[in-house]
């Protein structure tokens, strides 16, 4: 055998950041049961200065100007967060600010617009009062989440509902896009639990793969029916790329989909690759950690250890992500590996190795083709 046969063929995705979500701080005023963070009602030590924040958005700058998402925790607790969004808008970033909603006031919801933001996401995982305000924790929750939704729309912004997916809640997944579509929301983002932080006493309540399967193809079919009056984007969910081709969709990114899928909003409502640590997206933590995402738990980096540029572009962990051969089990053999990906923080919570194959999805490498389906 010669030397070239030996060596593995290797076609690494290209990194191309598009959303970076920063967690300005890890403070919440909420006791979310999914939370990743684990998050309390107070001060956390060494969290990045003001200062610091703006080097951080200056150094982002160099590589790409992504969608920069501030979350938390509850970034509203963060006094500065409005001087940090305005310094990335000046910057030409579009900013989106991740909230669970209950203090967006009027008045809070006015700052939030002057920054400006091109969105705001809120979290709303239960349709009613009592189920919702028990899961975040707090008496009241429902209520304050709905206002901050309607504070700003008054306002004047983009709203997003996000929710997370659990056994607890997926049959009430209609009654939520029935809500969504009530309060003029422009999309509903579903993620899919991934259990970390406190998200681990839930574990017995994450959905099993046909579970998984059953409900984005629910979400495909309901994006199908109505088109442009709602977007859905599955988070944690990267075979839900595979699902869109299975249900005869092929997603144009960025450009508006054929086969009823909406169109983009300012590089909003794209169905991008399915798992996008280190290639498009990347988590940065309220104490500079970079990670591939806020469930992967494994660091790529520290910005302050190392610029922003340094760890995008020769972090190991990413390089190592971005070769789609490194993948293993039927992961590393599957037709579509580079839509999808599997989810690697899923893959490192129920093994240990970020690349063995995604545990939570029933597919089988090769059953599209044999139908007749085509891996475009």
């Amino acid at each position: 055998m010669d030397k070239s046969t030996k060596l593995k063929h290797s076609d690494p995705v290209v990194p191309d950041l598009k959303l970076v979500a920063w967690e300005i701080t890890r403070r919440c005023n909420l006791f979310c049961a999914h939370c990743r963070a684990d998050a309390l009602d107070e001060e956390y030590s060494g969290e990045l200065s003001t200062r610091e924040c703006f080097t951080l958005i200056d150094q982002i700058s160099e590589v790409a100007k992504p969608i920069l998402i501030l979350t938390g925790g509850e970034p509203l607790m963060r006094e500065d967060v409005y001087e940090i969004g305005a310094y990335a808008n000046s910057k030409g970033f579009r900013v989106v600010v991740g909230t669970n909603g209950t203090l967006v006031t009027p008045e809070i919801a006015q700052r939030i617009k002057e920054i400006p933001v091109s969105r705001i996401s809120i979290s709303i995982d239960f349709p009613s009062a009592d189920l919702q305000d028990d899961f975040r924790g707090k008496k009241g929750a429902f209520h304050d989440a709905l206002e901050g939704i309607q504070n700003a729309h008054e306002a004047g912004m983009e709203v997003q509902i996000n929710s997370t997916v659990t056994r607890l809640n997926a049959k009430y997944l209609p009654q939520l896009v029935d809500m969504a579509l009530e309060l003029r929301v422009a999309a509903f983002h579903p993620f899919l639990l991934v259990p970390t932080g406190r998200g681990k006493g839930l574990a017995k309540q994450e959905l099993a793969p046909q579970e998984y399967e059953d409900v984005l193809r629910w979400i495909c079919h309901k994006q199908q029916e109505l088109g442009d009056s709602l977007f859905f984007k599955p988070t944690d969910a990267p075979h839900y790329q595979r699902i869109i081709r299975e249900c005869g969709i092929t997603p144009s990114h960025g450009h508006g989909h054929p086969g009823g899928f909406p169109t983009s909003q300012r590089g909003f409502n794209t169905n991008t690759r399915g798992c996008m640590a280190g290639t498009g997206f990347c988590f940065i933590s309220h104490v500079g950690q970079v990670q591939g995402c806020g469930y992967f738990d494994v660091p790529a980096g520290n910005i302050r250890e190392q610029t922003f540029a340094e760890v995008w572009n020769g972090s190991p962990l990413f390089n190592q992500l971005r070769d789609i051969d490194n993948l293993k089990g039927k992961c590393g053999i599957c037709e579509f590996k580079r839509l999808c990906g599997g989810c690697r923080a899923r893959a490192y919570e129920a093994t240990g190795d970020y690349l063995e194959a995604e545990p939570y999805c029933i597919y089988q490498p090769g059953s599209f083709k044999k139908t007749g389906g085509e891996n475009k």
